[in-house]
């Protein structure tokens, strides 16, 4: 079986541990980027095929990743966490072009049904 590869970009540290270890315990090749620019550098170094992103990181909008992908075929899906659950954060998601919207705390089980489904 060919290990698929998850992007997670998250300034936390506590956020970080515990998805990593829940994401390389499926299975899947992770990489951690706290910033932004350095996640949109791991998108043509690791090739991912999921990115898992906050919405508000140190350096920029989470959302300015998608710029990062223009070149990538196929593209990787792209799932968003955030601590905002309204309507005008979820659309302006969903309008950028992300895949979903997920809000934190974000369900691990829910999580993990999830980047399976965009993997399969």
């Amino acid at each position: 079986m060919i290990a698929r590869r998850v992007l997670l970009v998250e300034d936390s540290v506590l956020i970080t541990s515990a998805l990593r270890v829940l994401l390389e315990s499926n299975g899947w090749d992770t990489w951690v980027s706290p910033t932004l620019t350095d996640a949109i550098g791991a998108v043509s170094d690791f090739r991912p095929d999921v990115i898992l992103v906050d919405l508000t990181l140190p350096d920029g909008d989470g959302l300015d990743i998608l710029s990062a992908l223009s070149s990538e075929t196929p593209p990787p899906k792209v799932f968003v966490m955030t601590g905002h659950d309204d309507d005008a954060t979820r659309d302006r998601c969903l309008s950028a072009g992300c895949d979903a919207v997920l809000i934190k705390p974000v369900p691990t089980r829910d999580l993990v049904e999830l980047i399976a489904g965009a993997m399969a």
